[in-house]
């Protein structure tokens, strides 16, 4: 006999097999939409992470142009806002940062105060390895190595389901090969590695199904509790299956980049479009330790934050439908050294930016506090100080947007404020 949580897994196989490689047609999700009284469906708020590993250069993706002390500590790396810059040219957001010009697909939102910026972003604790920073940012404790799980895991678990939101099998979701630190925990959880081969991997287990063996699964399937569960997404499986056309249309005609993050930002949205009670949803983007040869308007650095803007974008715009009830959020481990190195890059640094979209954020703005940066204000001498600890901004989304209220369960060990990043 499975256990509950391997039947969990299983129990959203095929429906997960069938949606995302067949893709759902407006009709289709009507459909669903009537036929489905389970309480397993229901809308609710998402939100979308998206981890840029490898520490972003945040002074280059969002730079104080106006500074003459960056100027000078990047010869070679400087980018301007003057339109004299041509192609190097900023996006002047507010006369004193500009956007990185390989980010323009983002200048429409900033514009329309749907996208926020947050500068000087970081942890408190002072480490430069990738592996600790990631592993403190996704616990949420930066200072305690020993936590079991994840702060997107316990927020799952603190959002206040009540009957008619029970939590899912498709409650938190990540679009990885294996479940991510910030998973972790005691809540349901899948990271969905290969949706060719139904390959699923919970938390500590891999499920390898297909749509008869789930079948068979469910038939078989004694206990009352988990015939519940699981008949919810069993009945839509098998209404998709009645009605699957070969590919996804996204709304507005969109096109996603091929991207290892825009393909996966596409089935996050059939996820959402499909109503299984989709919550917490993560992915992450590589490539961000630029060490060497970082480029300008063009290079390693451009590509990267290229298509993270327009993959963003790309899926923002298939969610018109859906905009009031997403939000997307950036975080990276750490940023980068003030100063080039001898190699034309930075190296690994302290504070950096992240991006917040949704139609309920304080956008237009750069949030936070970014001194001039000479010497004397550089933490070590070297790095851009963090300013705002990544809990206050991290809290703050959890509890506007998720409506999560115990911050000290979310965050233990911290009691700060937010920063305003979210209205109201």
């Amino acid at each position: 006999m499975y256990t509950r949580r391997a039947f969990l897994k299983s129990s959203g196989l095929g429906l997960l097999g069938v949606g995302l490689i067949g893709g759902i047609p407006a009709f289709v999700a009507e459909a669903v939409a009537r036929e489905k009284n389970n309480p397993l469906y229901s809308k609710r708020k998402v939100i979308v992470c998206i981890f840029q590993r490898g520490a972003m250069d945040g002074l280059m993706a969002v730079s104080p142009f106006e500074d003459a002390y960056f100027r000078e500590a990047r010869p070679n790396l400087f980018m301007d806002a003057a339109k004299s810059a041509g192609g190097n040219a900023l996006i002047d957001l507010d006369g004193r940062f500009g956007l990185h010009p390989s980010m323009k697909a983002f200048e429409s939102v900033f514009r329309d105060k749907r996208l926020a910026i947050v500068h000087g972003i970081g942890s408190p604790n002072t480490t430069r390895s990738h592996f600790d920073a990631q592993d403190y940012m996704e616990s949420g404790t930066p200072f305690q190595k020993n936590t079991t799980s994840g702060w997107l895991n316990r927020a799952v678990g603190l959002m206040g389901h009540d009957h008619a939101h029970t939590t899912t099998p498709f409650s938190a979701v990540s679009l990885t090969p294996a479940l991510p630190r910030s998973l972790y925990g005691h809540n349901e959880a899948l990271a969905i590695s290969d949706l060719k081969n139904f390959k699923i991997q919970g938390n500590g287990a891999v499920v390898k199904q297909n749509a008869k063996s789930f079948e068979e699964l469910y038939d078989q399937t004694s206990v009352d509790l988990l015939r519940d569960t699981g008949k919810g997404s069993f009945e839509a499986m098998k209404l998709l299956q009645r009605n699957l056309v070969k590919n996804y249309k996204p709304a507005n005609n969109v096109v996603y980049p091929t991207s290892s993050l825009g393909n996966s930002l596409k089935q996050v949205a059939q996820l959402i479009k499909m109503d299984v009670g989709l919550e917490v949803a993560f992915t992450e983007s590589n490539g961000w330790d630029t060490h060497y040869n970082q480029g300008k308007d063009t290079g390693i650095f451009a590509r990267n934050v290229a298509d993270l803007t327009n993959c963003i974008m790309a899926f923002w715009n298939d969610m018109e439908a859906y905009q009031d009830d997403v939000l997307v959020m950036t975080m990276t481990e750490f940023g980068r050294t003030v100063h080039q190195n001898g190699t034309n890059g930075t190296d690994h640094g302290r504070a950096s930016c992240n991006f917040i979209l949704g139609n309920h954020v304080d956008g237009g703005k750069v949030h936070g506090i970014v001194d001039t940066l000479a010497k004397e204000n550089l933490e070590d001498g070297r790095d851009l100080k963090v300013t705002t600890d990544f809990r206050s901004v991290f809290s703050e989304v959890a509890e506007k947007h998720l409506k999560v209220k115990d911050k000290k369960e979310l965050f233990p060990d911290w009691n700060g404020e937010g920063i305003g990043v979210m209205k109201g």
